[in-house]
């Protein structure tokens, strides 16, 4: 079992770089459009996420919160909303795009420093 939570945290991991590298990288070109990578790390991080949560680990004193993991899902089904209804349109607003990188960097912060 330890060995799938981890290749999930893996893909987890790749699923946050998509999806930030991705939401910097078209807010930095001044482009503010939803990439494939924003699209894909959305739904990677959500659905890894998912998975990560899952009772693998047999109870104990290492089980995460379940006040965090709901906090956690809020905030990824709430990017995932934001990327995946414009994700059609050929310009968002800044905003929207900033939105997206601060929600992003939230859920990180909830899975770093919530203990």
């Amino acid at each position: 079992m330890e060995a799938l939570r981890l290749i999930l945290l893996f893909v987890h991991l790749v699923g946050f770089a998509l999806l930030l590298g991705g939401a910097i990288a078209q807010f930095l070109s001044g482009t503010f459009r939803i990439s494939p990578a924003v699209l894909w790390g959305s739904i990677i991080q959500l659905v890894s996420g998912l998975g990560l949560a899952a009772p693998l680990r047999g109870g104990g004193d290492h089980e995460p919160d379940p006040i965090k993991l709901v906090v956690k899902l809020v905030i990824a089904v709430m990017i995932f909303i934001m990327v995946f209804i414009p994700r059609k349109r050929e310009a968002v607003n800044k905003g929207h795009y900033i939105g997206i990188i601060t929600l992003t960097l939230a859920n990180a912060a909830v899975a770093v420093f919530w203990r």
